[in-house]
């Protein structure tokens, strides 16, 4: 009996050791081994899909996805909140106000694109590598291959202009690689330029035919080389060599660059597939609808963007109230955004501040014959807004000649404050308007659908323009710079110098994630960065319902030292990054 026991103990041991050896045996459910991926094109197609959809750059430059976190507010339109467009929200939690005030600092943070780059780049690295060794079709593999080809090019261009030069890591990195490929040194500013254009050259034929919205196409190839090739001619022009060459590009070289950038913008032209959208009559309705009309002929490359997947709470955080959060108040612009416009017949738009706040004022008078473009992008006091308008007066004046100035004040029915009342704050008398949909009807469920322009016909024109005047082409600057403002309907302009196309680069892309970037590789943003933003108040007279004026010019507060000292041209590596790799130098200036 003892040994029928022990015999059947045995057999339980062994039976219960098979169950263990096949448990242990069997492939994991939740990975898929690399034969089954790269042979398998639909993988593949998921994985490329994927990693445009961690390019979370592509809208506003913003380092974080808007429906990943509440810290959205902040960082979905945070290149804006830090340039000379608007004064930040005080309540976001990427802070830029902070940054406004005190610049940055060597833990970085804000608009930090480094792990995420890498990490995005780190996957197309394994599929450019492995996916040539697959049994798909070698077309398949070379339009794939060119797919991520450009998004790692598109990575590395936001690496660059926000750190100079950079790791160029185009292959994945093994556990066990030698220390120099796992703690790599910084290529210089000027190599990593000269890789996104190569890039772009290797794999402009082979995206030809390319037509998906939404992803690499060849005008989204050349776009992205003439964007880069311009910064890098600014850079070469306007910056300074660093950092044992790590920074900077040599002046001698600024024209070569111009050049590649002019060639890239003609050969877009060239292609007669893009034009500027003139589609509607009324020139307000008409620039509104460049970005609301979707897959227009001006969009090149576009983010899309629909309510149940890819969204953004831009329009709950900018619209007016009540449809909007707290009456636009993610960023309000500042005066002298608006005073860029010039008005219709080619006037300046400056506005004499000590006459403006003597008398009353209609709207009309005050914004009337402005740029359609100023209607279309900023909305302001009785600015027409869904079945109203939107009312901002913040003060009463009563036919008593008293100044009711409170939340609760009124006279003869008339409220002292207007439907926008923002607490104790008025704002700046300014909400962006641009990429608003005003039959969408957003809320903090309902969010937006509206794509976002990464690359439209008109900056290539300014692109050109640009280009054209650095080169010694006045007359096609000229021409490229009076194409815009037919389309916008103002006046042309029968000369044009760099002042002149900058201020038309501002207009045109302003709100779109150009203009910080752009004072940056000019290197002027010291000057214009470093100003505080004026505020404009409404107050409501009851007899004439005109306004008084009154314009408060410090909107951010004084800024002692400059909000944007000299250093932060570019920004720090951080002291997590060179702790962690001995053989990346910091950025002068963050030690």
């Amino acid at each position: 009996m003892k040994n029928i026991g022990l015999y059947l103990m045995i057999v339980c041991l062994i039976g219960f050791n098979s169950c263990i050896n096949d448990v242990l045996d069997k492939k994991p459910l939740d990975i898929i081994s690399d034969d089954v991926l790269w042979n398998d094109a639909n993988l593949v197609e998921s994985y490329l899909a994927k990693q445009y959809e961690n390019m979370h750059i592509f809208r506003f430059d913003a380092p974080t996805e808007p429906k990943n976190s509440w810290d959205h507010r902040g960082s979905h339109n945070t290149v804006t909140y830090i340039s000379d467009e608007t004064g930040p929200p005080v309540w976001s939690m990427a802070n830029p106000r902070s940054v406004k005030v005190d610049g940055l600092t060597i833990h970085g943070g804000l608009l930090e694109w480094w792990d995420q780059a890498y990490s995005i780049n780190r996957m197309l690295n394994i599929l450019i590598e492995k996916l040539p060794e697959s049994t798909n079709s070698q077309d398949f593999i070379t339009s794939r291959v060119a797919d991520a080809r450009f998004l790692r090019a598109f990575n590395y261009f936001a690496l660059v202009k926000r750190y100079g030069g950079v790791p160029l890591i185009t292959k994945e990195i093994a556990i066990d690689a030698p220390d120099e490929e796992i703690y790599p040194q910084r290529n210089s500013e000027q190599e990593i330029y000269d890789f996104v254009i190569s890039e772009m050259d290797d794999i402009e034929d082979v995206v030809k035919s390319f037509n998906t919205y939404g992803r690499v196409s060849q005008g989204a190839v050349l776009a992205l080389k003439c964007r880069a090739a311009l910064y890098a001619g600014s850079i070469a022009q306007f910056g300074t060599v660093q950092l044992n060459g790590l920074l900077g590009i040599p002046q001698e070289q600024a024209s070569s660059y111009y050049q590649k950038s002019y060639d890239a913008a003609k050969k877009i032209i060239g292609l007669n597939k893009y034009a500027l959208y003139n589609n509607d009559d009324n020139k307000v309705t008409n620039f509104k609808n460049i970005f609301l009309k979707e897959q227009n002929h001006e969009m090149i490359f576009a983010r899309p963007c629909d309510k149940n997947y890819n969204y953004t709470f831009y329009g709950f955080l900018h619209c007016p109230k009540p449809h909007g959060y707290d009456a636009g108040m993610a960023g309000s612009p500042y005066l002298e955004i608006a005073e860029s416009f010039e008005y219709i017949d080619g006037r300046p738009g400056t506005l004499d501040r000590n006459i403006i706040q003597q008398g009353l004022w209609s709207m009309e008078e005050l914004w009337g014959d402005k740029d359609p473009r100023f209607h279309a992008s900023i909305y302001t006091n009785e600015t027409p807004w869904k079945d109203g308008k939107v009312d901002w007066h913040w003060g009463l004046i009563g036919s008593d000649g008293v100044m009711y100035d409170t939340e609760q004040d009124a006279f003869g029915g008339t409220p002292a404050w207007g439907n926008q009342r923002l607490g104790t704050n008025f704002g700046s008398g300014f909400g962006i308007l641009k990429m608003l949909n005003e039959a969408s009807d957003v809320n903090f469920t309902e969010w937006d659908d509206v794509d976002f322009p990464v690359f439209r016909f008109a900056e290539i024109l300014l692109n050109l323009a640009e280009a054209s005047f650095e080169l010694g082409k006045a007359d096609e600057a000229l021409d490229a710079i009076n194409q815009i403002r037919d389309r916008a309907g103002i006046a042309p302009k029968t000369s044009v110098d760099r002042d002149a196309i900058r201020q038309e680069r501002k207009v045109e892309l302003l709100f779109e994630g150009h203009r910080y970037w752009d004072v940056r590789r000019w290197r002027i943003a010291t000057e214009k960065l470093s100003k505080p933003g004026s505020r404009l108040r409404y107050v409501l007279d009851y007899n004439t319902r005109k306004y008084k004026l009154i314009v408060y010019p410090d909107y951010d507060g004084p800024q002692t030292p400059p909000r944007f000292p000299k250093h932060t041209y570019y920004f720090p590596i951080t002291l997590g990054r060179t702790g962690q790799n001995p053989n990346l130098l910091e950025n002068p200036g963050y030690q």
